[in-house]
C-alpha cells in the first residue's frame, strides 16, 4: 500500500468528518418528525433510500415522498447512531453505522405504540460538487 503524503491523510480525515456530519444531519431529520422538505439536502438527485421493511424510493421527490408516509406512521423518533466505518475512496465512500433508539408509531388509526428500534445502516456516499450526500442509504432491521 503506497504511503499517504500528511495533505492527502488529512483529506481523508475531513472526509470521514464530513460523513459523521451528513449522518448526523439526517438522524436530526428524521428526529424533526421525518421532515420531507428537509431530507432532500442529503441525498445526491438520484439518490436511493432502501429499507426491505419499509420501501425503497430513488431520486429526491420519491424520498420526500417515503418521509411525508413516515410522518403519517412514526409520532416519535429518536435516532442515536454509533460505531461507524467509513471507507474513502476519492470521491466515493462506504459506510456503515449501528442504530438504537425509541419511536412511537401510528399503524391503522390504533393508539400509539412505543418500541426501541436496533437496525444498521450501510451507505454509499457520493462528493457532489464538493459536499459528502447519500448515494443509496440501506436500512437492515435487526
Amino acid at each position: 500500500m503506497a504511503q499517504l503524503t500528511l495533505e492527502e491523510r488529512i483529506t481523508r480525515l475531513e472526509d470521514i468528518e464530513a460523513i459523521k456530519q451528513l449522518k448526523a444531519r439526517y438522524c436530526d431529520i428524521c428526529d424533526d418528525d421525518h421532515n420531507p422538505d428537509r431530507i432532500a439536502s442529503v441525498f445526491a438527485p438520484d439518490g436511493i433510500w432502501e429499507s426491505q421493511d419499509y420501501g425503497t424510493a430513488q431520486g429526491h421527490a420519491a424520498i420526500q415522498d417515503l418521509f411525508r408516509g413516515f410522518q403519517k406512521l412514526i409520532r416519535f423518533s429518536q435516532h442515536n447512531v454509533m460505531n461507524p466505518i467509513i471507507e474513502v475512496h476519492g470521491q466515493r465512500a462506504t459506510g456503515r453505522w449501528y442504530f438504537f433508539g425509541p419511536f412511537t408509531f401510528t399503524e391503522n388509526d390504533q393508539p400509539p405504540e412505543a418500541r426501541w428500534t436496533a437496525l444498521r445502516y450501510e451507505d454509499d456516499y457520493v462528493k457532489v460538487d464538493g459536499e459528502w450526500k447519500y448515494q443509496h442509504l440501506r436500512v437492515h432491521l435487526r
